[in-house]
């Protein structure tokens, strides 16, 4: 099969043919139908480094084509989306339902000892997150997967695993966003504009979205925000302050910089919560002045992944999409083939980009 490999740090993208193993196990093979390009994958490819060579993409949606004999949650024909969260089922935080927090996520890959699931030119290839959607098909343990409606479009399916997950699930799991509450989510790109959404769902009764880029904020406004601040022209503390008259129940920073995650915190009103999202930086984190925390009964949260269960939250994002209650459309800017992930990078450099996905793998 084709799939995209990374044989090093910096060396970007380069499609080969790649040998894909037999399903074992819990494994399931997926035709891959839509690949979405997250920051996550480049940053693995130009900067952070890991196991190489390897095949990244875990924005993965696609149909189920065989499954191992130990499967039982899936089978042939289902189409499914996959996600990065990796979990065992068996430990305490998977069985108290937290199985974004697993202490085994590596139960979902192949032992030490055992064949890789990918080949190429008869050396083993990392699959990037035990996903590996840079490819025409992927081996996937079924914990990885959740089934989504036949009807359900592959671009938007395919950004549920990561960005959806995230951006909503921070509003409605994290956070608990209650009717009538107000919200501030600080960056609009694509998973900030799922914050977004995520607060419509709730209810929420202010939804107030900062950035320094107009563009970006315009789009905020037809997801639903109630408010647009530019943060590079306006003081964004005294703007939110100026709106709610008290500060912020929920402060949402998908920046992870330390001037914006400060502004963040300052934005809190009495009771209000910062939750940590977004990592810019080595130095991303915020100092937090225990006075000022105690009086105000203030508190900050670190997030991962929307605190999301995929089974649960992939299906009711699927569905809320479908009854027209969740924009995943205007997400999907640009779609592209399986060579062109270079080029499609390139182009999310560009502010109006919110997400690119591939969907040709010919």
């Amino acid at each position: 099969m084709k799939a995209s490999v990374t044989k090093g740090l910096g060396q970007g993208f380069v499609v080969e043919e790649v040998e894909l193993a037999a399903p074992a196990g819990h494994e399931v093979r997926v035709e891959v139908r839509a690949s979405g390009l997250c920051h996550s994958d480049l940053s693995v490819a130009t900067f952070i480094g890991g196991e190489f060579p390897v095949v990244l993409g875990h924005e993965v949606a696609g149909v189920v084509t065989e499954v191992g004999p130990e499967v039982t949650q899936v089978k042939s024909g289902d189409h499914v989306v996959g996600s990065l969260i990796q979990y065992c089922g068996a430990c305490v935080n998977c069985l108290g339902g937290r199985t974004h927090i697993c202490f085994h996520p590596e139960a979902t890959l192949r032992a030490p000892g055992q064949a890789p699931r990918l080949n190429w030119n008869g050396a083993p290839v990392v699959q990037g997150m035990g996903l590996g959607g840079f490819a025409q098909e992927a081996l996937i343990h079924e914990n990885q997967l959740a089934i989504i409606p036949d009807e359900m479009p592959w671009a938007p399916a395919a950004l549920i695993g990561c960005g959806v997950l995230t951006g909503a699930g921070a509003v409605l799991n994290s956070a608990d966003v209650q009717q009538g509450e107000t919200v501030v989510i600080m960056g609009a790109g694509g998973v900030g504009m799922n914050a977004v959404s995520g607060a419509r769902i709730a209810g929420a009764g202010t939804i107030i979205v900062t950035d320094i880029e107009d563009g970006k904020l315009e789009r905020a406004k037809a997801f639903g925000a109630t408010h647009v601040v530019n943060s590079r022209t306006t003081d964004p503390v005294e703007a939110v302050r100026g709106i709610t008259g008290h500060g912020a129940d929920h402060v949402f920073d998908f920046v992870g910089v330390r001037p914006v995650t400060a502004q963040g915190m300052r934005m809190l009103g009495k009771g209000g919560v910062l939750y940590l999202i977004g990592v810019g930086g080595n130095d991303a984190g915020v100092d937090v002045s225990a006075m000022v925390a105690l009086s105000g009964s203030q508190k900050v949260q670190g997030v991962y992944m929307g605190s999301s269960n995929l089974k649960r939250d992939i299906p009711f994002y699927a569905s809320m999409y479908l009854q027209g209650r969740m924009n995943l459309d205007d997400l999907v800017s640009k779609e592209i083939g399986l060579a062109d992930i270079e080029s499609g990078y390139e182009s999310l450099k560009d502010g109006t980009t919110a997400r690119v996905v591939i969907t040709d793998f010919s």
